[in-house]
């Protein structure tokens, strides 16, 4: 694939390798991030972590704090520490399988490529962003009471997200077209 990707100096074949596994790890650490966030849902934090993550204000933030009890806190602190191991798993799980449907789709549809390799790019931003969000949290669960950690939690949060969605998405939809595209072509349809 001659367009730049996030993952151009490992070979082709690395690649074909290195997804599956990638895969696989970031659904373990899907699990284990799953896990983690069970005790943190409250009436105050209906969504676990992720309340945590979208309260925008210093008096929201405070909400979802005061409704973990002392060992959800500590849940709360291992997600926020394991989620920087899990933020580089999710991330170049998605980046990558966005490079190898770009690269499958290239010939078919180089629009989709091209939004492919965009979406791939997209992910260490997403990560990027995850990490300063999961700083701000961690700042506020150690106690700090400045209104810019939430602030800037939120700030990080809501684009990350949508990142990543899109990434997730890309993968679904071009993923199918690239199924239907292979079976087309194996059964001799164009």
């Amino acid at each position: 694939m001659r367009s730049a990707h996030p993952f151009r100096w490992l070979s082709d074949a690395s690649q074909r390798r290195a997804l599956p596994l990638l895969i696989v790890l970031a659904l373990i650490g899907s699990g284990v991030m799953t896990w983690l966030d069970y005790p943190l849902r409250t009436a105050a934090a209906p969504f676990g972590i992720g309340s945590f993550e979208l309260a925008k204000t210093l008096a929201q933030s405070q909400s979802v704090l005061t409704s973990w009890d002392p060992s959800a806190r500590i849940y709360a602190g291992l997600s926020l520490g394991i989620d920087y191991l899990y933020l580089v798993l999710y991330s170049a799980s998605i980046a990558l399988a966005c490079v190898r449907l770009a690269r499958a789709l290239q010939h078919r549809s180089a629009r989709l490529a091209a939004i492919g390799i965009a979406l791939a790019w997209a992910q260490p931003v997403a990560a990027g962003l995850d990490a300063i969000e999961n700083y701000a949290l961690i700042r506020l669960l150690l106690g700090s009471l400045a209104a810019a950690w939430p602030l800037l939690a939120w700030a990080c949060a809501l684009p990350k997200f949508t990142l990543v969605a899109a990434g997730l998405l890309y993968v679904l939809l071009a993923g199918v077209y690239a199924l239907v595209v292979r079976s087309s072509t194996a059964t001799g349809g164009s």
